[in-house]
């Protein structure tokens, strides 16, 4: 029950982020100048505490739009799409911090990603050990 909640409120998420910045392409067509074309970049970010998304429970969910400009509820939306672009859209590879020390404590956290980055279809999910260890990888994509 949970993941089929978690999906709905994924596919939601994701259809606002990419839906919304074309609620005002009838309107630009009517005008003089054309829209730019750009590969859109909408994300949706959660987190919950557990060891996998199946069993986690969902502790927060932010969008996070980055083209044609950073916008979303995630509170970094600027710098996440910056390291994002950085990292060509691999968020395997966003570095961590190295000014971050965290304890052993294991205290399972997950992150999942979905919607699309520059056109192609994303789906990523990470678990970390603990809050820390989220906190310093990716500087602030997974700040939220």
């Amino acid at each position: 029950m949970r993941s089929t909640a978690r999906l709905a409120a994924t596919l939601g998420l994701t259809a606002a982020a990419v839906c919304g910045p074309l609620t005002g392409a009838s309107v630009a067509a009517q005008s003089a100048s054309p829209m730019s074309l750009y590969a859109p970049s909408a994300l949706v970010l959660t987190m919950g505490h557990g060891e996998s998304a199946a069993v986690a429970s969902p502790a927060r969910a932010v969008t996070l739009t980055c083209a044609p400009t950073a916008s979303g509820t995630h509170p970094a939306a600027a710098q996440a799409c910056a390291e994002l672009r950085a990292a060509g859209g691999d968020l395997d590879a966003l570095t961590t911090r190295g000014d971050v020390l965290c304890t052993r404590e294991y205290a399972p956290v997950v992150v999942t990603v979905d919607g699309v980055w520059q056109g192609k279809r994303v789906s990523y999910e990470r678990t970390f050990a603990n809050a820390c260890v989220k906190s310093a990888y990716g500087t602030s994509v997974f700040e939220f």
